[in-house]
């Protein structure tokens, strides 16, 4: 500061100095703290902005861009972006989120959709934490976004997947025991037929009660084949020759007013599969196609080899596994589904047909074919744009089995050996015991294995043949076999069951 003399010349200058050391590095130390906050929150995956109380953007980290497509140069241009980036179906709750900000203290977290830029639906988990100064005062809040789409999609994998699971199981339950029923109205229905003569009045009866027995085991079977415990016979097979077997037959099937057009790859892939529920699989896709163009329309079956990559794999079902596949699929321009629709099509017993026009259980019988041959089932459809189903199978290596049919001779099916059968059902057991008495064989019977064990210890000579439920409590045909095979060497054994999961 000068000092002036009384004409006002400046005759010295007075001052002093002040140590601002601690001041400066405390600056320094704050500036380097916000360079180290803002190169975490540069480069972090999350999507980090900093909102002010006049709602406008004060920071928006790089990594929005790579999550929406949307820079941050144009949040900070207009701060109602992120509101329009939002699915519709989510706004409502977002905005009442969003506003609840302002009134809560503490720190709030919710999952919606956004659509970026490209037209991509995203999952994104969002964070939301209100800001205040020293004084208490509210200056805006912090949100923190994470693309968590990838993890909504496995978890509804998964959800789907016990879902299926748990029908499946009840499924399979329910056929065993219909099994078990069924053997015995049909059994009977038989072993009456054989006595009856050719005119008796009560031949035709039985033969409806046969005819509706074998309708009832058809529906059965194709509950095993959902709950993937029917037993298959897999072979190394060409699909193309499959096909091109059978597409005279799928013609009829469809009608004349629906054209059928077959785009087979050449060099395809081998499969292994069992061919007969391969054709079920084809047979079930063409009639739900037919079905789905009731004014007539076209019908494709293609093949093709193709290579799924991890990607691929990850987004349509965690237990896939990629490499090399042969892809079938089957389309029509019939009238679609909608979301809800094509997310219940594989489960038993849904239909969109009228009462009395279908069983419910076509496509969960397709669908649990391919589960049990090692593949997986993809549907594309939309309303009124038809539909595609892809059906993925592992390729491997090989050459096809012919599929030309052994001639079998048949003989008369007499005896006078002795047959062990061992049979928790006492009906099932009975039948058994009916049909093979009368043919000469002698006949030891068990409820279960810890009987056919005492029974066999009892019985000191030779038992040629066994035949055994697999599922029976105490203890099941195969571990019997087991114990009985270093006691009864010679003894031959078959297994019955109305399913068994090997």
């Amino acid at each position: 500061m000068l000092v002036l003399d009384t004409e006002g010349t400046p005759v010295e200058c007075v001052g002093c100095c002040i140590d601002i050391t601690e001041r400066k590095r405390a600056e320094e130390a704050l500036e380097e703290s916000e360079e180290r906050f803002r190169t975490f929150a540069d480069f972090t995956y999350d999507w980090e902005s900093w909102i002010g109380p006049d709602q406008k953007y004060i920071y928006v980290s790089p990594s929005c861009e790579r999550t929406t497509g949307y820079s941050a140069e144009e949040f900070f241009e207009n701060p109602g972006l992120f509101m329009e980036l939002v699915h519709p179906d989510d706004r409502e709750s977002v905005s009442m989120h969003l506003r609840s900000h302002m009134e809560d203290t503490e720190a709030q977290h919710s999952d919606f959709r956004i659509i970026v830029r490209d037209g991509d639906i995203l999952w994104i988990s969002h964070n939301c934490q209100p800001v205040y100064d020293r004084d208490g005062k509210w200056i805006g809040r912090r949100t923190s976004n994470r693309d968590i789409t990838d993890r909504i999609r496995l978890e509804a994998q998964l959800r789907q997947a016990q879902k299926m699971e748990a029908v499946g199981r009840l499924a399979g339950g329910v056929a065993h025991d219909f099994n078990n029923l069924l053997m015995t109205i049909m059994g009977y229905a038989d072993l009456m037929l054989m006595d009856l003569a050719k005119d008796d009045p009560f031949r035709e009866k039985l033969e409806q009660i046969g005819q509706g027995g074998k309708r009832a085991a058809a529906l059965t079977r194709q509950l095993l084949a959902f709950s993937r415990r029917q037993i298959l016979q897999p072979v190394v097979l060409d699909l193309n020759a499959l096909i091109t077997g059978f597409v005279k037959m799928l013609e009829r099937l469809i009608g004349e007013d629906v054209e059928l057009e077959t785009v087979l790859a050449s060099g395809l892939r081998r499969v292994e599969a069992d061919p007969g529920q391969m054709e079920q699989v084809i047979m079930n896709l063409v009639i739900n196609a037919r079905d789905a163009m009731p004014g007539g329309g076209k019908l494709t079956i293609e093949t093709v080899n193709v290579d799924l990559d991890e990607d691929y794999t990850k987004e349509h079902d965690v237990s896939l596994q990629p490499g090399p596949y042969v892809m079938l699929g089957v389309s029509d321009t019939g009238t679609g589904m909608d979301e809800e629709t094509r997310s219940l099509i594989f489960e038993p017993f849904f239909t969109t047909k009228e009462v009395g026009k279908g069983t419910g259980l076509g496509l969960a019988t397709v669908y649990g074919i391919v589960k049990q041959s090692g593949g997986y089932i993809w549907v594309y459809s939309e309303p009124g744009q038809g539909t595609t189903f892809k059906v993925y199978l592992p390729a491997v290596e090989g050459e096809a089995l012919s599929r030309e049919k052994e001639q079998t001779s048949y003989h008369d099916l007499t005896g006078s050996e002795t047959i062990l059968i061992v049979e928790d059902d006492d009906k099932v057991r009975n039948l058994a015991c009916e049909i093979l008495e009368p043919q000469g064989y002698s006949i030891i019977e068990a409820q279960n294995g810890i009987e056919a064990l005492r029974v066999s210890e009892e019985h000191g000579d030779q038992i040629h043949l066994m035949i055994a439920d697999v599922v029976m409590p105490k203890m099941g045909g195969r571990e019997l076999a087991e114990h009985l095979r270093p006691l009864r060497p010679e003894m031959k054994v078959i297994y019955m069951s109305g399913y068994t999961d090997n």
